[in-house]
């Protein structure tokens, strides 16, 4: 067992916790700083995900940080590419040499009398290692690592083909010339389709319902002839600007305009489609963004409809056989690997147990302020990306938000802060309210909780939360200072 101190201790070594180590480098250069990975790489999600085709689903000049922007002219990139970006960004700020790999955090408690955290985590032969630290960040994203969901089907024991999650792909799988099956109508299906369909001989894409895909150019093809006569950082700046604005345009016209934006959509898909599949099967019953939109790059999915590689099926589940998929309508799908793109489990905090002077607190019970702390929760923050636009827009801010507070605690020579909410500020929804997701349905108990308005309400705008995070004092009344 050992002991250690930090100023600040980052639990994560995924894109939030790199972006939340390099921002602390920049802006509080003096701190001790630390970080946990419960894995034996960095790159967290982007490490993780193994999968044929594996790629980011927006676009990278937003996904990309705002300190070191993304200087490449792919749109969706694929994993390895955003891995090497990660690991780039962490060596250009010395950030791998904080981190401590292989342990899994597992309690982290406050004592007030000390005024720091207690943070326990275990190695992977098992052994506790113990750690204190007078600020803690969480950068664990909002999925569990170590389990993705997976529905109860009738019958799966008697399958005697293959039956995987995208989360843990295994790395000798050979789909070439197999009858594949992709349960799922989310980001992770769609990408995976088109790169299975090139070598299996067919692959279904099984959805319960259909998701709304709009298609995207894999290459910015205006960035490209700018470069030859604008500098690359002034190309790439531009770049990552015009793409928050198209986001934000998009977002807020399919929430004023949500039936004209939802035959934009649809028309897109008709053309690509040509007839290949039905436009049923790309015709959900819910209005654009009350569900994350899926990207493709380059029509690859239409590609493979037409071309006859892949299919969409509209349908459940009814039992599995051994070496088929029987469906609710009576169809079966004949399969020698089902690939089980039903999405994950919500987790905060990786499962931490937190506790404050010995008193449990669960982060699911608490409202976040500003999006970044927790209420009643001394020197704590919790970093959470968009839902409605790049993960790493919100996070940024965050990051950045946390330094703002750090340094102005400093020249107030103070070392705590709690925010602290008024009476009747709570209401039941989580801060993923605003997506009607299935994967939210079965995990908001998991989510901190939002308030009525104010700083307790997690906005999804870009333009406003600059504003509260960059910009607003740290001082506002709501937050208590010792």
């Amino acid at each position: 067992m050992g002991t250690d101190h930090y100023d600040v201790l980052i639990i994560g070594a995924g894109l939030s916790g790199v972006g939340m180590a390099c921002r602390l480098a920049a802006a509080c250069p003096g701190r001790r700083v630390g970080i946990l990975e419960r894995r034996r790489a960095m790159g967290g999600t982007w490490d993780l995900f193994r999968y044929p085709g594996v790629r980011s689903d927006s676009d990278m000049f937003t996904f990309g940080f705002g300190f070191r922007p993304w200087n490449d002219l792919k749109v969706l990139a694929d994993g390895p590419s955003i891995l090497k970006y990660i690991h780039d960004t962490a060596r250009d700020y010395e950030v791998e040499r904080l981190v401590r790999f292989g342990m899994r955090t597992t309690r982290a408690s406050w004592s007030s009398g000390a005024s720091r955290w207690t943070v326990a985590a275990e190695d992977e032969d098992g052994d506790e290692h113990v750690f204190t630290a007078s600020f803690l960040v969480g950068c664990t994203g909002y999925y569990a690592y170590d389990q993705g969901f997976v529905p109860r089907f009738e019958g799966i024991e008697s399958f005697q083909g293959e039956f995987i999650h995208p989360q843990h792909w295994p790395a000798d799988l050979d789909w070439a010339g197999k009858r594949v099956v992709v349960i799922g109508s989310g980001a992770t299906a769609m990408t995976l389709v088109p790169a299975l369909a090139r070598t299996a001989a067919h692959v279904t894409m099984l959805q319960r319902s259909p998701g709304y895909v709009l298609s995207v150019p894999s290459r910015d093809a205006i960035s490209a002839a700018l470069l030859h006569v604008l500098p690359a950082r002034m190309v790439y700046g531009f770049a990552r600007r015009r793409n928050i604005v198209l986001q934000r345009l998009l977002y807020r016209a399919a929430m004023r305009w949500p039936r004209r934006v939802r035959a934009l959509l649809l028309a897109g898909v008709r053309r690509q489609l040509a007839g290949a599949a039905s436009l049923d099967d790309f015709s959900p019953a819910y209005d654009p963004w009350t569900q994350r939109l899926c990207v493709v790059p380059d029509n690859d999915l239409f590609d493979a409809l037409r071309a006859g590689g892949a299919s969409v099926w509209t349908d459940t589940v009814d039992h599995f056989t051994p070496a088929s998929v029987r469906l609710a309508s009576g169809a079966t799908l004949e399969a020698d690997i089902v690939v089980c793109a039903t999405g994950f489990q919500l987790q905060v905090l990786g499962g931490v147990a937190l506790d404050v002077d010995g008193r449990a607190r669960d982060p699911g019970a608490l409202m976040t302020y500003k999006g970044v702390l927790l209420d009643g929760i001394p020197n704590a923050a919790v970093l959470f990306g968009y839902i409605n636009a790049s993960w790493t827009l919100k996070v940024d801010l965050a990051a950045q938000y946390v330094c703002r507070l750090l340094s102005w605690m400093d020249e107030q020579r103070v070392h705590v802060v709690v925010p602290r909410a008024p009476a009747g500020q709570a209401t039941d929804a989580c801060i993923l309210d605003a997506l009607k997701a299935g994967y939210v349905a079965r995990g908001e108990a998991q989510l901190p909780r939002q308030g009525r308005d104010g700083p307790w309400r997690v906005s999804h705008r870009y333009e406003v939360d600059r504003r509260v995070l960059l910009d607003d004092p740290i001082d506002d009344g709501l937050l208590g200072f010792h």
